[in-house]
């Protein structure tokens, strides 16, 4: 069975999904068109400023938050900027911002970008014919464009997403000419079914290479998928998940993602992760949830989205870090770099710290996630409830109206109620995705499979209301560097520490930083040297707050006995620990500590060591 999301006039969020979303509108990814300079002036509008990546990166996140809000301010101010973008296209069909001679050197990785996001606004907003028609004068010229003009650059190694708006192209109006440029995009390509067959990188990167660029990987999982619409291929069909199975294998985090600061980092847990790359692994998964049915990648969407994610912006979301690490103690610009190829302040929480292409990007993380909540079955006669949290779907079904309504607190809390309703007796099929990391499952008292999506076909009528209770245990990792990870559920945690922040306000290129879209310098103010002092854990639950992934007051604790250990600052750093203690036998007595979700924290240590006490 595959399926395909529901649009945003289908979807409510509610619950704390909802309160997620109005937090990121309140902030950031909410306002840039309103004080950032690369999307308030940018040339996409007419303006002198970027006119590549950040305005089709910024709308890719502000479209879907607005209409899934029903924010008319919001929706009209995204409107403009697409108006503008149609508005602009040449008579030859040529769209993105610069002129007839600037043309040969562009890279086209803005069309492939900008064509999604198209065809998102087009499902949110109904205004399908006028988008469908520039799209395919769009292409039209690409398709010419690239006979002289092979991809190069970024659209080389990014070749797939526009495939995204192809689909969309073809699934109202089949024809040959789109198929044919499929097809002619993924030979002009970078090949990552060659690279998952030959693996190059088994170690922490040097060098800078489009090969070895996070955000390229996050982005390619779901290439071969993709590919595999226009070109049946068993190569292509099969390498989502080996690829990610490399990715974790050799650059594996604690939260199921991978390093890359810039490129593929190793395993350390003091390596870091750029967001873009998180965000995007996201959008990838939703994808290969769709395209394959598989409950798996609904699994591993949830950790990033619960963990990774809100873990590298700040709570407010006025903030966010280029690179995350799962050993954080510290996020200051240091003298020396740690980073493959980044710049020293790139795990600073601030506006743009180290490049604005995540400033421009991390706004489609939660909008796109909300609309994975269901997603309907190419059957015609399914509804799967694909992403675990809480949201409303109106939609029709065989005719009638139905209304499904999940409740839930998770992935804070573990029970799931389905309320249906229906306007007349209908028939159809509920699937609900149980995660592979529930110990065990039950649908209204009787047992079900984990890992697996359960179906619930029946004649639906009046009010039905449906109880999943799912069981979870802490459960500690073994990770590479010989150090363990707590998980409970989908939920990784960790020993937060507490810190001293210290606001930076400048202006640089430009780009005025002032709180709150400032700079932060954030130190460790309580000793971070700790470990596991046995497995015995308690959970404690406490209130969801209207901040969902709140440091101070987190919905969900552990609490459990650590130890201080021997473990040292990474020679020439100031808040950078090393990979691991120099000994594992306790420097003090153990004493009952909380561990909080890794995605409430700020600085934090989450890979630590069994310890034994003297």
């Amino acid at each position: 069975m595959t399926y395909s999301c529901f649009t945003s006039k289908e979807i409510e969020p509610c619950g704390w999904l909802r309160r997620q979303l109005e937090i990121q509108a309140a902030s950031q990814a909410g306002n840039l068109d309103l004080f950032w300079p690369d999307v308030r002036d940018s040339r996409w509008i007419g303006g002198n400023r970027e006119g590549w990546e950040r305005v089709p990166y910024w709308l890719d996140g502000f479209i879907p938050l607005a209409y899934l809000l029903r924010n008319e301010p919001m929706i009209n101010r995204a409107k403009r900027y697409v108006d503008a973008i149609l508005a602009q296209q040449c008579d030859d069909g040529w769209i993105c911002p610069c002129t007839q001679e600037e043309r040969a050197k562009y890279d086209m990785w803005a069309l492939l970008l900008l064509s999604k996001v198209l065809c998102l606004y087009a499902d949110c907003s109904g205004d399908d014919a006028r988008v469908d028609a520039a799209l395919r004068r769009a292409f039209r010229q690409f398709s010419g464009h690239l006979d002289a003009y092979p991809l190069f650059g970024w659209g080389k190694f990014r070749w797939f997403e526009g495939l995204i708006a192809i689909d969309w192209l073809q699934r109202r109006k089949a024809e040959p000419w789109l198929a044919e440029l499929a097809v002619k995009m993924r030979r002009q390509g970078f090949d990552y079914a060659a690279q998952g067959d030959n693996w190059p990188f088994k170690e922490k990167e040097s060098r800078w290479t489009f090969e070895a660029h996070v955000v390229n990987q996050g982005m390619a999982l779901k290439a071969g998928a993709l590919a595999n619409l226009f070109e049946k291929d068993e190569r292509q069909a099969a390498l989502p998940k080996r690829y990610l199975e490399l990715l974790r294998k050799y650059h594996g985090m604690a939260h199921g993602h991978f390093t890359g600061d810039e490129c593929l980092a190793g395993t350390s847990p003091i390596q870091g992760s750029e967001l873009c790359s998180v965000a995007e692994a996201m959008y990838s998964e939703e994808i290969l949830l769709a395209l394959s049915g598989d409950p798996v990648w609904g699994d591993w969407l949830e950790q990033l989205a619960f963990n990774a994610f809100p873990a590298t912006c700040s709570e407010d979301m006025w903030t966010h870090q280029y690179d995350q690490q799962t050993n954080q103690i510290g996020c200051i610009s240091e003298s020396k770099i740690i980073w493959t190829t980044n710049g020293n302040h790139a795990n600073m929480f601030g506006l743009e710290p180290n490049y604005g292409c995540c400033t421009a990007n991390m706004g489609q993380a939660w909008p796109k996630l909300a609309l994975a909540t269901f997603m309907k079955g190419d059957d015609g006669d399914s509804i799967l409830s694909a992403v675990l949290a809480p949201a409303t779907l109106n939609t029709t079904m065989n005719g009638v109206s139905v209304r499904v309504r999940l409740e839930t607190e998770y992935p804070f809390r573990d029970t799931l109620v389905y309320i249906v309703e229906s306007a007349a007796p209908v028939e159809f099929s509920l699937d609900i995705r149980i995660p592979g990391f529930a110990d065990a499952a039950s649908v209204d008292g009787a047992p079900v499979r984990t890992g697996a999506i359960h179906r619930i076909h029946r004649r639906w009528e009046g009010r039905t209301a449906i109880q999943v209770k799912l069981q979870f245990a802490p459960k500690l990792e073994k990770r590479p560097s010989g150090l363990m990870a707590l998980h409970y559920g989908p939920l990784l945690f960790s020993l937060p520490i507490p810190s001293v922040k210290k606001v930076l306000e400048y202006e640089a290129d430009g780009v005025l930083r002032k709180f709150p879209f400032c700079d932060y310098d954030i130190r460790p103010n309580a000793p971070w040297n700790y470990g596991f002092a046995g497995d015995g854990f308690r959970i404690v639950e406490r209130p969801v707050s209207d901040t969902p992934f709140s440091e101070s007051a987190p919905a969900l604790v552990i609490e459990g006995e650590m130890a201080p250990v021997p473990w040292k600052i990474k020679d020439g750093f100031t808040f950078v620990c090393e990979e691991r203690p120099e000994a594992t036998v306790a420097e003090g007595p153990a004493r009952t500590m909380t561990l909080i979700p890794y995605g409430c924290t700020t600085l934090r240590m989450t890979e630590m060591p069994l310890v034994t006490t003297p």
